[in-house]
């Protein structure tokens, strides 16, 4: 009787309908295909570099080796040409200030640093080649702290370039979504 049971299932009894579901890759691959289809359905995208209104910018103003010089052009390539010369350039975004401080906020009474503030000021402008303004002069600052220990300098110290890598990051998301607004003249 029991053999007869299954056999009476059909499909549900054999290998063939569930044994798909036996296999971890076929289990895994089915979980994946499903995930894709609900992230998908409901709109979901990776984030993209946002279309910028112009092809090709000149950046002036900054330090030979600056690291958020470096940062934006690295950022702007993915949506438009940096160029050397303001001539050849439809947008100049001039460096009117790039500063990275470090300060002292908190010690102990024997003169130990226990906390730290570091800042990252950047102020700019947008014009045209011409030199028509296309952005009023904008001024970014960032402000973290930072807790610090004389047993974990290394450490603290890797922290530190984290932190500034990190604040430089967030300083270009926010000069790129600024130039993803500017209007053009005549466009």
């Amino acid at each position: 009787m029991r053999r007869r049971s299954l056999i009476g299932l059909g499909s549900l009894g054999s290998l063939g309908g569930l044994g798909a579901l036996a296999c971890p890759r076929a289990a895994a691959a089915l979980a994946a295909s499903a995930a894709a289809a609900l992230v998908t359905g409901c709109g979901f995208q990776l984030r993209r570099p946002q279309p910028m209104p112009f092809a090709r910018i000149a950046l002036q103003g900054f330090e030979p080796r600056s690291p958020l010089a470096e940062e934006l052009r690295r950022a702007l390539r993915e949506v438009a040409q940096v160029v050397a010369s303001p001539p050849q350039a439809q947008v100049v975004l001039v460096a009117l200030q790039d500063r990275t401080d470090r300060s002292v906020v908190a010690s102990t009474t024997s003169g130990q640093v226990r906390e730290m503030q570091l800042r990252l000021q950047f102020g700019f402008r947008l014009a045209t080649p011409e030199g028509a303004v296309l952005a009023a002069p904008a001024q970014l600052v960032l402000a973290r702290d930072l807790s610090f220990s004389e047993t974990a300098a290394l450490a603290k110290e890797l922290e530190e370039a984290q932190q500034l890598r990190e604040m430089r990051a967030d300083i270009v998301g926010q000069v790129l979504r600024r130039l993803a607004s500017v209007r053009l003249p005549g466009g």
